[in-house]
């Protein structure tokens, strides 16, 4: 006997019919002599919903409060599935994150896991019991619920399959990774496995499919990770450290991040403490930074742009007043109708590179930043361009 720690989304949770019919792939798990853990998601669009009621109230509602208020949409799914299993005639218990021991730090709703103690999950076990968890949450030292951020059920997943020392499946509503959303670029074509490191870039530059921090557990705690449908039985795709299963193609794919968005602040003076009070005001926001761009206009002034995620784009104003308030002869404004799109792979070399920036020459295509990585290289394009582009490089790479 063996334990499994198996995880389902949203998507996968969306109604009743599909609880009950993941308590039925659950229980096959079951009868196959193995323990398992399920770690689920909020049903469907709840957690956009519930966002939504607390911005009616207010347009950037207190961190903790919002932890709070988001944390049921997963209790309402561990209840449901529990029941559903329950009804099959099989013994199962839901926990939240503080009732499974999960730890946090960190601030809130962009939380950290710390450490779980599995010895309440472990006891359930031996009982019999299909322990279902509730992704995406924990507690922290002031015993406070806390959020893990965007795809945080991942993150519980990976994190208990870890702790636990067992395998990791995530159920999703693809047939596993592709090198491009498939919605975006329909020839796609699947991959069968994937490097911890690569789909690491993949994940941390915008593909969906997997959360970044998760993939990175993984990869620390070598946790073997797998992801495929939860409504078909198709194969899916490896997530491993075994480089001879690995695609050895020099580009293994493309990222989209539909989460950006640029603050520019501009004549900012070298010779004063312009930019030690911008910085300030930007830490005390606690706005997600993914990238700083300094572009010296003169010998006196400066100007400096940030990539920020949309989701701060509450924060993202009140910084803005606050620059401007403070100094005001520098310029402050965002840009948000652009994306990120991101090649990855391990053969980010000049023959590449060149492909790429022909295919922005021939078309006539304008990127406004461009930045590098080990294995990648991101563009930040309008929107107008997105689909264009995303098409063209798929065509060229073979994707």
């Amino acid at each position: 006997m063996s334990t499994i720690v198996q995880k389902y989304g949203g998507t996968s949770m969306g109604s009743i019919e599909k609880i009950k019919s993941v308590a039925k792939k659950v229980i096959l798990e079951k009868e196959k002599g193995n323990d398992v853990v399920v770690v689920v998601s909020a049903m469907g669009k709840t957690t956009n919903k519930l966002v939504d009621l607390a911005k009616e109230i207010s347009v950037n509602p207190d961190k903790r409060e919002l932890d709070v208020l988001l944390s049921t949409g997963e209790q309402i799914s561990i209840s449901l599935l529990a029941i559903a299993i329950q009804s099959l005639g099989y013994d199962a218990i839901s926990f939240t994150g503080y009732q499974a021991g999960i730890r946090t730090k960190g601030i809130h709703s962009k939380s950290e896991i710390e450490s779980i103690d599995v010895d309440r999950i472990k006891e359930n076990l031996e009982q019999g019991k299909i322990v279902i968890v509730a992704g995406f949450q924990g507690i922290n030292e002031n015993g406070d619920i806390t959020t893990l951020g965007r795809g945080g059920s991942d993150t519980t997943a990976v994190a208990l399959a870890a702790s636990l020392g067992c395998n990791c499946i995530i159920y999703t509503d693809v047939e596993g990774i592709y090198p491009v959303d498939p919605k975006l670029y329909p020839n796609a074509k699947k991959i069968d496995c994937i490097g911890y490191k690569e789909m690491i870039e993949m994940s941390r530059l915008g593909a969906g499919v997997m959360e970044t921090t998760s993939v990175e557990i993984g990869y620390r705690k070598s946790v073997p990770i797998y992801v495929t449908s939860s409504s078909k039985d198709t194969k899916g795709t490896y997530i491993t450290g075994n480089e001879s299963t690995i695609n050895c193609k020099p580009i293994i794919g493309i990222a989209i991040d539909n989460n950006t968005s640029i603050l520019t602040i501009k004549n900012i003076l070298l010779k004063s403490n312009d930019i030690s009070i911008i910085f300030d005001i930007l830490s005390n926001e606690n706005l997600e930074i993914k990238m700083i761009n300094q572009i010296a206009s003169d010998n006196e002034n400066t100007n400096l742009s940030f990539i920020v995620s949309k989701g701060d784009l509450g924060c993202v104003d009140k910084a803005m007043y606050e620059i401007k308030s403070e100094l005001n002869h520098v310029e402050v404004y965002k840009d948000l109708d652009i994306s990120t799109i991101s090649v990855v792979g391990k053969g980010i070399n000049y023959d590449v590179i060149n492909k790429i920036f022909n295919i922005f020459k021939t078309n006539n295509i304008d990127f406004k930043q461009a930045f590098t990585s080990e294995l990648s290289i991101s563009f930040i394009v309008d929107d107008k361009y997105k689909q264009s582009f995303i098409e063209l490089v798929g065509d060229e790479f073979n994707l």
